[in-house]
């Protein structure tokens, strides 16, 4: 009978741990020594940057290629980016977004916080974010449409930028070259 009674304190003492800063599920074995982790990139074609460098982290990145993953660590909530459907878009432009914190509810709206903008001067706001609640570690799309007046968005663009409000920081901004 007592052993019941702790149960509950048990289990939410254990969820508070697996979301605990450094805590981590993998295998390996903590870094022991004092030194900073290596830097690392955010897309395969730029070099590591320092850490002691004061370039922050939502400078535009941009990647030629096949990998079109971006990720953005600034303040407490690291955000994950994956364009879905760039090359074919349907009625949207899609992104797969995945958002990671210890510390701030991610129940915002993420249609209401983010704009997505091209080389050409066009620039429109997201219709839809498709996500649970809220919590800690939330994924989920990001819809925009892939028509403005009767033409496709991204005709004749290069470039695209899509940026965040107010996701722990002010701003985030994610690139991707089209070419």
């Amino acid at each position: 009978m007592r052993f019941a009674r702790l149960l509950p304190v048990l289990m939410i003492g254990l969820a508070l741990t697996a979301c605990a800063p450094g805590t981590t599920l993998s295998a390996k074995p903590a870094p022991t020594s004092a030194q900073p982790h290596p830097p690392t990139a955010t897309a395969p074609d730029l070099a590591p940057t320092p850490t002691a460098q004061a370039v922050p982290a939502s400078t535009p990145t941009t990647a030629t290629g096949g990998d079109l993953v971006r990720v953005d660590e600034q303040g407490a909530v690291v955000v994950k980016i994956t364009p879905l459907n760039l090359t074919n878009p349907g009625e949207t432009v899609d992104f797969e977004v995945d958002m990671n914190t210890h510390s701030v509810d991610l129940g915002m709206n993420l249609a209401e916080l983010s704009t997505l903008a091209t080389d050409s001067g066009q620039k429109i706001t997201a219709e839809k974010w498709e996500a649970p609640g809220g919590g800690h570690h939330v994924a989920g799309k990001l819809l925009f449409p892939a028509s403005v007046n009767g033409k496709p968005f991204l005709q004749g663009a290069t470039k695209l930028t899509l940026s965040l409000r107010d996701v722990g920081v002010p701003e985030r901004v994610f690139t991707w070259n089209l070419q």
